[in-house]
């Protein structure tokens, strides 16, 4: 699959008859919301893990050095939480812009701290995708995100900033913490 999935998004229309539809953040999504919503929520989804396995060749690297940032991989009784935001459905051209690099559509059930869930829209970054680098030591993951800076800024910015939004939620994500330390190791960046 190719690096730009604006128009294999543009197909997914399950959705296009809908007011608002929610829509589930699990990396930048959670401390970055450059787009207009009706509703911001903390929420979870079930059979998931967060992993640093997708490349970042146009926010947080570069085609000859791609940084690191988060996708989903499947993980049988798994949870993983993350911000959930209810949007109008034409939020989803510019969130299909910032998601291009190999990110596709799903639909997904999430459930919120109350207890309610919903229906709604995850961003994943499958295997098969051209930007997929896929697992690493999470020392090696560290490594070459403390080296990577792309459009958006220093690949580690990303890390950091996800880590600080997971402590704030009060969720625990091992993976992401194990990388941040090797990261603090190897920058002596601070918490």
């Amino acid at each position: 699959m190719s690096l730009n999935t604006i128009e294999i998004n543009r197909l997914m229309d399950r959705f296009d008859r809908h007011a608002s539809v929610w829509l589930f953040g699990y990396g930048s999504l959670i401390f970055k919301a450059d787009f207009p919503f009706l509703e911001r929520r903390p929420a979870s989804i079930t059979g998931w893990s967060r992993r640093f396995y997708q490349g970042s060749h146009d926010h947080r690297g570069t085609q000859e050095a791609p940084g690191r940032v988060v996708t989903l991989v499947p993980d049988e009784g798994a949870v993983c939480h993350g911000m959930a935001y209810l949007v109008t459905p034409e939020e989803f051209a510019h969130l299909d812009h910032r998601e291009k690099n190999g990110y596709l559509r799903l639909a997904t059930e999430m459930r919120f701290e109350d207890g309610g869930t919903a229906e709604g829209i995850v961003y994943i970054a499958t295997d098969e995708n051209a930007a997929f680098l896929g697992p690493a030591s999470e020392e090696d993951i560290a490594r070459q995100i403390s080296m990577a800076r792309g459009p958006s800024g220093p690949n580690s910015e990303y890390l950091l900033e996800l880590a600080r939004a997971l402590r704030e939620l009060g969720k625990r994500d091992a993976h992401v913490e194990a990388i941040e330390r090797h990261l603090q190791a190897f920058t002596g960046a601070a918490r």
